[in-house]
């Protein structure tokens, strides 16, 4: 009986997954209406949603830039001077990890493993991957996003 409970609740997570996934698309951010409108639609307490919502990076419940730039903090990165292509990217951006620029064109995350290790240190921006990076080519990236 407990294995049946387990395989209804994973198939609930992944339904909620793929519903936050497919609302941020839309809306560009989690906000807390529509996180409290999918657990009245799906039957689930207001905790487990939000719980769901805020424990995955690549979700938000907070309105992001245009281009969400998302760090690679693996340890391939670490290893590879990702501390420092943080703070490139920081003082490029003027803007801190967690913040959007003033003028919304930019977001700046952290993130676990893109699937990028073979390229540390790497960043995912939207959804391109640039790896290899050096403090040098970082001006270069960013300028074809704007």
């Amino acid at each position: 009986m407990a294995e049946n409970t387990t395989i209804t609740q994973s198939k609930e997570t992944k339904d909620l997954l793929i519903l936050l996934a497919q609302t941020q698309k839309k809306c560009g951010f989690l906000s807390e209406e529509t996180l409290a409108n999918l657990a009245r639609t799906l039957d689930m307490s207001l905790s487990d949603v939000y719980g769901v919502a805020t424990f995955y990076s690549f979700l938000s419940t907070k309105p992001l830039g245009r281009h969400v730039i998302r760090v690679c903090k693996s340890l391939p990165c670490h290893y590879k001077d990702a501390a420092v292509i943080i703070e490139s990217l920081e003082k490029t951006l003027g803007i801190k990890t967690g913040e959007t620029t003033p003028d919304g064109r930019f977001s700046l995350e952290l993130t676990n493993c893109i699937g990028a290790c073979d390229k540390a240190p790497a960043i995912l921006i939207n959804d391109d991957v640039h790896g290899d990076l050096t403090v040098d080519r970082i001006p270069q990236i960013l300028q074809a996003y704007k």
